[in-house]
């Protein structure tokens, strides 16, 4: 896998023009800041042409995607950083995002599995963790929405027990 930008977009723009993640709404915002953030990236009439209804926005979106990679590396660093501001759900979706979760990502993830089995275990055969089940509660907010819900549950429902 490269690290390049370009390669990167490469990559996610089949993603993106087969799923049709984008809106036309969406596909406004990201040219408007390639545009005005960025004029050098997309000039004015670049910029127009990419807005214009008089285009489907699953053709406009095609020709910007293959538009910017020959704009060079900064041109297609700053799509994505547009795309992570205005639509964080589908950039974290992208290919080229799921692709970087390593082996340390899901022995991360396993980790914490197996570690929440064993403090479940622990509880309901000794009952001696005691405090533990609220700094688990307060461990919860580095994890994700899911994550964090799930073990502040698990914290509250213990807590209600006792």
């Amino acid at each position: 896998m490269s690290d390049s930008y370009r390669d990167q977009l490469l990559l996610d723009a089949l993603f993106l023009k087969q799923e049709q993640h984008l809106s036309t709404d969406l596909l406004d915002k990201l040219v408007l800041q390639l545009n005005r953030i960025y004029p050098q990236i997309l000039t004015d009439k670049e910029a127009h042409k990419f807005r214009s209804l008089k285009f489907a926005t699953n053709k406009r979106l095609a020709e910007l995607l293959d538009f910017l990679p020959n704009k060079g590396e900064e041109a297609c660093h700053e799509f994505y950083r547009a795309l992570q501001i205005h639509a964080e759900h589908i950039y974290l979706n992208l290919p080229s995002r799921r692709t970087r979760r390593g082996p340390v990502f899901y022995i991360t993830c396993f980790s914490l599995v197996a570690g929440l089995a064993i403090l479940y275990y622990c509880n309901e055969e000794n009952k001696t963790l005691g405090d533990a089940k609220q700094i688990l509660a307060f461990s919860a907010l580095g994890f994700g929405r899911r994550a964090k819900d799930l073990l502040i549950s698990y914290a509250e429902d213990q807590f209600k027990q006792k």
